[in-house]
């Protein structure tokens, strides 16, 4: 009796446990990724260095601080673009804005099956609009 009730609430934590990997997966995340040279996102210019992108969620939308050790430096609206396949590399995409200013406009992650499109205009909360015309 006392093998079926360890049984029983061995399996039960076991499942809570499970249950509780899967939530982890779609709350937190934390991906790390370096800049070479000054670059600007969401109007915040970053030295060269090293940095985490963190999240809440899985998207599509989502608020991506970007932190430095433990300082949020900047905070910018995204899309999480799921990839058919992992990234090989973790790698940033940078465009040169018209100003001449260098702009941080995605982050790949190594390993990872899913990319963040950064600034996006439709990763911000959507406004009405008029849909008479």
């Amino acid at each position: 009796m006392k093998s079926s009730l360890f049984s029983k609430l061995l399996l039960a934590s076991l499942a809570l446990m499970l249950a509780g990997s899967a939530f982890a997966a779609s709350g937190s995340h934390k991906e790390n990724f370096q800049i070479s040279s000054p670059t600007q996102v969401n109007g915040t210019e970053l030295p060269a260095g090293d940095y985490q992108a963190r999240w809440e969620g899985s998207g599509p939308s989502v608020q991506v601080n970007i932190m430095q050790g433990k300082k949020v430096v900047a905070t910018v609206p995204a899309q999480v673009l799921e990839l058919d396949q992992a990234s090989y590399s973790s790698e940033t995409e940078i465009k040169n804005a018209s100003s001449g200013d260098r702009e941080l406009t995605a982050l790949r992650f190594s390993g990872k099956k899913y990319a963040l499109d950064l600034g996006s205009e439709s990763a911000q909360t959507p406004s009405k609009t008029d849909s008479a015309n």
